[in-house]
């Protein structure tokens, strides 16, 4: 069974920026999609803000393996609700990953707990993405290093938690480095940041990106159930414990409660 990937994107510049238009006509969503779908193990499909609970309502949710989330101009009509959907789709085991502007995005500040805050500027300058994790599964066929010819630059401090991997470093021309592929995990969720993908630039085009996604779509997949249902949360009655428990005296906890908090 193919590796179910929903992309979504706010898709808002295309609309509204003729530059953008040009290099996505489709949205940025569509190109990235288009990518992933040359892998015959990944069936890729899209979802935006502008449609109904943005295309991610439950059921398909449920049905997704990996989300693919990229973001910019209208992080603030993101609905709560849906934010919640995802990120207990992710704790579940549902893979995330964050491309660019996304690493401002609610659900990406949500999971991480962090402001993920960090330092820019918009000049067009060449980007060179090293590849310090070489026998990571997302940097397979990459090589040591990725030149992008304009970029918008993202410097240090990058205030996110310790990741659990860092894959790829970038250096721009302006002298700055940026840690540009992070991994992390939440409850049975594997979680990827991307950084390169600014719209005005034609960078889901460039060959070795197509790829790193691929690889991180095949990273971020995890088949096992999880274990816990998030959204139930059953309450675990004594005989159902591992191992016999003998009440020694009434709970602290009100009205004696057992459960999953």
């Amino acid at each position: 069974m193919p590796i179910r990937t929903v992309v979504w994107n706010e898709f808002v510049h295309e609309r509204e920026n003729d530059a953008v238009r040009s290099i996505y006509p489709d949205g940025i969503h569509a190109t990235i999609a288009e990518a992933l779908g040359a892998d015959p193990e990944i069936a890729a499909s899209t979802a935006t803000l502008q449609e109904a609970e943005h295309g991610l309502p439950q059921a398909r949710l449920d049905e997704t393996d990996v989300l693919v989330w990229w973001g910019h101009k209208a992080h603030g009509e993101v609905s709560d609700a849906v934010v919640e959907r995802v990120q207990n789709r992710v704790h579940q085991g549902m893979g995330l990953i964050v491309l660019h502007s996304g690493h401002f995005s609610k659900i990406f500040r949500r999971i991480t707990g962090a402001p993920c805050s960090l330092r820019w500027r918009e000049a067009g300058e060449r980007e060179r993405i090293w590849t310090v994790a070489l026998g990571h599964p997302i940097a397979r066929g990459i090589g040591p290093m990725i030149e992008l010819p304009n970029e918008e630059m993202y410097g240090e401090p990058f205030v996110v938690p310790e990741p659990a991997e860092t894959v790829f470093i970038s250096w721009f021309e302006g002298g700055e480095v940026f840690r540009s592929g992070l991994t992390f995990g939440s409850g049975a969720g594997r979680i990827f940041y991307f950084r390169p993908g600014h719209e005005t630039y034609p960078t889901y085009h460039h060959p070795q990106i197509r790829q790193v996604l691929i690889n991180a779509v095949r990273w971020a997949y995890n088949p096992a159930p999880a274990w816990v249902d998030v959204a139930a949360a059953p309450n675990v009655p004594v005989e159902r414990a591992p191992e016999p428990i003998v009440r020694k005296g009434p709970s602290l906890h009100k009205g004696g409660e057992e459960g999953y908090r």
